[in-house]
């Protein structure tokens, strides 16, 4: 609960930057699907506060990263299509090549997990403290099935798993 109290303080002590509204959707092997809502996007003293307004998502934790390129599209690797691997992976542009905490000093794109409730929706802000709005610009922001234990073990990049939802950021 405190964590959700500082998000709210967080929140409403944002600049007077416009918010960004990145608009996200299902995605799988044949391509983008349909809309399960959005982020809004507010950067703050703190650094970037995203606030979902989701549903249609498997309840739980889900890993959430900033993706290196603005594209949701399937793309093939190792004879496989992949859902949203045009996305390419996490935005690292210090090539630290390591997945780490969001206050930490790997990939720069790593976020604290999304939660989705038991109905399916997220509405829980996330804090990433590293993250300007500037950084968003042509990436993508993506939402993957598991959670996400922010380390390269014992699964890589956290193990969160395939690519669920996408959304790119204009």
């Amino acid at each position: 609960m405190k964590s959700l109290a500082l998000v709210l303080l967080l929140t409403s002590a944002t600049s007077m930057a416009a918010d960004l509204v990145v608009p996200m959707h299902l995605v799988d092997e044949k391509g983008v699907g349909v809309s399960v809502g959005k982020i809004t996007v507010t950067e703050s003293k703190y650094g970037l506060v995203l606030t979902p307004a989701m549903q249609g998502l498997k309840p739980g934790l889900h890993g959430f990263h900033v993706h290196q390129t603005g594209s949701c599209e399937p793309k093939e690797k190792d004879g496989k299509m992949v859902p949203a691997g045009a996305a390419g992976g996490h935005y690292d542009p210090a090539g630290s090549n390591v997945h780490g905490t969001p206050w930490g000093d790997g990939h720069l794109g790593d976020m604290p997990a999304l939660f989705v409730d038991e109905n399916g929706s997220a509405t829980h802000a996330v804090l990433a403290p590293r993250l300007k709005l500037s950084d968003l610009a042509g990436r993508s922001i993506m939402i993957h099935a598991g959670g996400d234990n922010h380390a390269d073990h014992p699964a890589m990049l956290g193990g969160g798993g395939a690519r669920v939802s996408c959304g790119v950021v204009k």
